[in-house]
């Protein structure tokens, strides 16, 4: 399993109603989508950070999604190029079954 961090730096603060008006139209294509386990929209506290976070099946798969064609088409949502982490997850706790 493999996590993938994106993060978007605005220096003016995001609009919290545009991000959750991305997060809702961007949501139907990962639906589903093969070796996607998780995604999530987020924003911090400050405003000035929206971060994506994936958890793949596989590296493979995770570092596949990422192309320069995506990373140019989500510059042009978020105004901002992205800065794209791949993390090793050594450990999940998943509730959601629950």
């Amino acid at each position: 399993m493999i996590g993938v961090l994106v993060t978007f730096t605005q220096p003016d603060k995001f609009d919290r109603s545009a991000l959750t008006t991305i997060a809702d139209e961007l949501r139907g294509p990962f639906e589903g989508m093969p070796g996607l386990r998780l995604k999530s929209f987020m924003l911090d506290e400050e405003g000035v950070h929206a971060r994506n976070f994936y958890v793949w099946d596989d590296e493979e798969k995770a570092r596949a999604f990422f192309t320069d064609e995506i990373v140019q088409k989500v510059t042009g949502i978020y105004g901002v190029p992205p800065k794209i982490e791949f993390l090793d997850i050594v450990g999940l706790v998943d509730n959601s079954g629950a």
